[in-house]
């Protein structure tokens, strides 16, 4: 059903960056533990906390494009019914495939005297929660999202002067669960639950919904360069960065020195570095269309468009690169390793999707709803996926 809405070629960059992001932090997990006692243990720290903007950023883009597509469309069963069939086909069947697919693999390296009933049982609990593996906890939060968005679009539709207090709304729930959590709940992987991350969720809702409205402001060019918007760009690239280096901060001196600090103060950090950066994905991502070479844009905006099937499939390439530490304390050939293992994770998931979506019919199958290669430039525009 078509909408009439713009179409959207800076969505495929956010999500590359998200992805890189995603990336980056998966591929230097082991070396924050392991070196220590390197003169440069200080880049992967900042590698590691830095780029943890991968799954918000996804998160809140998923609620972006579902708001920017839906909300402007008539709210009935056929739009709610289309809407749950795509999240089943694209989303639901790819995450239990390779759920399936990660069990197995940890079954056979780790498990394999457990008893059959205790297997069974193991794996639709890990299914039903996300926990067949590490990062498929995303895909658990996605589809609770997916269950809150009607609801959400049905009441903002209802009551528009509701959508200007989405930010303050989404922060309060995201707040009041963590200060619930800590010091009543203590739920166990607070990490794994919508509430945790729904300051994201709302700030897609809002960014969505008037994105005609905003799109000028988050346009940082001359053209558009007014006071009050040199102000706000600066304050929230100043407030971005200075929260991601104390995010940096906190962590590597917990992890090298043993620094403690209240629980509250890793949360917020993390909170303000991954929140601002979501807005400031868009701001880089006009940038980069604007000045950044073509085949680094057009390299991105493929990035973007299989980036849900890399998510999937990149933690198999790093558990086997894994298995191949090298057998040297020769610092260089250790730098090279890990560097390895995010180029690794990069080329080979990247290619594995590409020639599935190429090669294999219904290949949605496995890595969801991702558009074979296109000849035309990403410049010309692709549609917000709904």
């Amino acid at each position: 059903m078509a909408t009439g809405r713009e179409k959207l070629s800076e969505v495929q960059l956010v999500r590359a960056m998200a992805i890189i992001g995603v990336l980056s932090v998966h591929s230097t997990s082991f070396a924050t533990l392991q070196m220590k006692d390197s003169n440069f243990y200080w880049m992967y720290s900042f590698m590691n906390i830095f780029m943890k903007i991968g799954t918000p950023t996804f998160l809140f883009l998923s609620s972006f494009v579902l708001f920017y597509n839906y909300f402007s469309r008539p709210l009935d069963s056929q739009l709610i019914g289309n809407f749950y069939k795509k999240r089943l086909k694209y989303i639901i069947i790819p995450y239990c495939l390779f759920s399936v697919f990660y069990f197995v693999i940890l079954h056979f390296t780790h498990y394999r005297d457990r008893a059959l009933d205790e297997t069974l049982i193991k794996f639709f609990t890990q299914l039903a929660t996300g926990k067949a593996y590490t990062h498929l906890y995303f895909v658990f939060i996605s589809i609770q999202f997916y269950l809150l968005f009607p609801i959400c679009l049905w009441l903002f539709k209802r009551k528009p002067s509701i959508v200007k207090w989405s930010i303050p709304l989404g922060l309060a729930i995201q707040w009041g669960f963590i200060l619930l959590n800590k010091y009543a709940l203590q739920v166990p992987n607070k990490g794994s639950w919508s509430l945790a991350y729904m300051s994201y969720f709302m700030l897609g809702a809002f960014l969505g919904i008037y994105y005609p409205k905003l799109k000028n402001w988050l346009i940082i060019s001359r053209e558009n360069a007014t006071a009050p918007r040199i102000v706000s760009w600066i304050a929230l690239w100043t407030v971005g960065l200075c929260a991601g280096l104390g995010h940096v901060y906190i962590w590597h001196t917990t992890r090298l020195y043993g620094a403690s600090y209240n629980s509250l103060l890793y949360e917020l950090m993390w909170n303000v570095h991954t929140y601002t950066f979501a807005i400031m994905a868009f701001q880089i991502a006009f940038l980069l269309r604007r000045h950044a070479w073509p085949w680094l844009v057009n390299g991105m905006h493929r990035l973007g468009e299989i980036s849900f099937g890399i998510y999937l499939i990149h933690p198999f390439f790093l558990f086997i690169y894994r298995n191949f530490p090298p057998h040297t304390s020769k610092s260089p050939l250790l730098h090279m390793w890990y560097a390895g293992g995010f180029l690794s994770a990069l080329i080979l998931s990247w290619i594995t999707v590409s020639l599935t979506v190429r090669f294999v019919p219904q290949s949605w199958v496995i890595f969801g709803s991702t558009p074979p290669r296109k000849k035309s430039k990403p410049a010309q525009g692709v549609a917000a996926s709904g």
